[in-house]
């Protein structure tokens, strides 16, 4: 009965809810902005290559970005896509590329709320905190409404995703190489641990290392896959383009069932408007909120247009896929495709990617409930252990358990989380579009733009925080 009021409330959701609240409020966020995703989308290597550092070690743009792709690249860019395709045909693909697109829009906004609403960390001066249970509380003044965002993040992500990451991880092993999950699992917890025992600046670190490695190897295997397959690409096109609009029989439910798998699939991978990724956002040393967002943003593109495009490239220029035929999908789809490809090696690239994006995805989902219980806690040392070491053990519980309902559990809660931070988002976009102006206002005046932090008082924000960034910032700009 429990599984049954769990699927319900799911499809209630995520099929009747989110799958029109996301697209709608992204839409408004999009005009409300004046396209803020497509006017601002080329400043972003500026403000990557420009990215301050400072001599006590603050975490930088690229980190934060680096670990924000971590978490959105994922299972859903190697199954997801491939479960897309499956259900809703190559014209899912379409409308995947149209939510991320609106997708980036909503993760502006989301993250640059995120850095304006930031507070120091207890601990150490030089991290910051932040996200929706955060700007919840300082903006709209509703602590309540925060301790619910930080309890659904905790179990989502920090426990219930992660040992199930763990499990994909360890049974794709199993399969490509026979290696015991158990083994797989002591190795992902001993590398694990260690990481995030040092705390989010390891984190950062590592992510820095693993995500660039691993996007720009899948990108890669595309490549390889597109340039040994270039004659079929304007087909390829033009049956995504069509098919989203006039979908073939097989595809059983129509064109709806087409624009449900693709905006479903697009929205679980590049998590736009969840309310995950404005927590890491939040930690990025920056000069004014709106470079985060912008940087943000892009992640939203390198998740949904460029790697999820990778997958349904791959699938769809193989024979491994059959519009309406039962059979593989998921992984397994992906997989075979590559197969198909390039040989036998194409599936333990696939099982290599998902250790890889997996493993990433482990690390940002463990500091999306560090930050969840730190709003908690406030730097309580003990207790952030003892979190830690549970979070640990679940990474070898999950190893050898099969999570199906812990995962479908996972996805209620998420979606719960998504509804909040979508409507406190709605609630806020006021002072988003304070920031655009006046970063628009000081690009026009040809300056580099920082927060003017003296005009966003009424919105409640912590005017010493950006006091001392703003200051900082154009002392090290006047040695320049």
């Amino acid at each position: 009965m429990l599984v049954e009021i769990n699927d319900f409330l799911n499809n209630l959701i995520w099929g009747n809810i989110l799958i029109y609240l996301l697209p709608i409020l992204g839409i408004f966020f999009t005009v409300s902005s004046r396209f803020v995703q497509f006017r601002y989308f080329f400043k972003m290597f500026n403000i990557l290559r420009d990215t301050v550092h400072d001599k006590d070690g603050h975490i930088s743009s690229f980190q934060a970005l680096m670990l924000s792709v971590a978490g959105r690249v994922g299972g859903g860019n190697i199954a997801g896509v491939a479960v897309a395709i499956t259900l809703g045909g190559p014209g899912a693909v379409f409308w995947m590329w149209i939510i991320g697109l609106i997708g980036m829009s909503t993760s502006f906004f989301e993250c640059s709320l995120a850095q304006l609403y930031k507070e120091k960390d207890k601990q150490d001066s030089c991290v910051y905190r932040g996200g929706p249970a955060y700007y919840a509380t300082k903006a709209l003044g509703q602590k309540w409404i925060g301790i619910i965002i930080s309890v659904l993040l905790m179990i989502t992500f920090g426990f219930a995703f992660n040992a199930t990451q763990s499990f994909i991880i360890s049974t794709s092993f199993a399969s490509s190489f026979s290696v015991p999950t158990w083994v797989t699992g002591i190795g992902l917890t001993i590398i694990f641990g260690i990481t995030i025992f040092g705390g989010i600046k390891r984190i950062t670190k590592l992510s820095e290392v693993i995500v660039p490695i691993m996007a720009l190897g899948y990108l890669l295997i595309a490549v390889v896959v597109i340039s040994l397959n270039i004659t079929e690409i304007p087909a390829l096109f033009n049956l995504i383009v069509s098919e989203a609009f006039s979908p073939s029989s097989a595809i059983s439910g129509g064109i709806g069932a087409v624009i449900l798998q693709g905006a479903k699939r697009g929205m679980f991978s590049n998590e736009a408007g969840l309310g995950s990724t404005p927590n890491v956002a939040a930690v990025a040393y920056v000069a004014h909120p709106v470079q985060q967002g912008i940087v943000q943003s892009f992640s939203v593109f390198i998740d949904t247009i460029i790697l999820c495009s990778c997958t349904a490239f791959i699938i769809l220029l193989s024979g491994v896929y059959v519009p309406g035929a039962e059979g593989v999908q998921g992984v397994l789809l992906t997989q075979n495709a590559l197969i198909e490809h390039i040989g036998p090696y194409g599936g333990y690239f696939v099982t290599i990617a998902l250790l890889l994006f997996g493993f990433s995805s482990m690390l940002y989902n463990y500091y999306l409930a560090e930050n969840s219980l730190n709003f908690f806690s406030k730097g309580n040392i003990p207790l952030f252990n003892i979190f830690r070491v549970v979070c640990i053990l679940l990474i070898v519980w999950g190893s050898f358990q099969d999570l199906g309902s812990i995962f479908s559990f996972a996805d209620l809660s998420m979606g719960l989380l998504a509804v909040i931070n979508m409507i406190v988002i709605a609630i806020l976009y006021k002072p988003v579009l304070r920031l655009i102006k006046g970063y628009d206002r000081q690009i026009k005046e040809g300056i580099k733009p920082v927060l003017r932090y003296n005009d966003y008082q009424e919105f409640k924000i912590d005017k010493q925080i950006w006091k001392e960034i703003v200051d900082n910032i154009n002392d090290k700009r006047d040695k320049e």
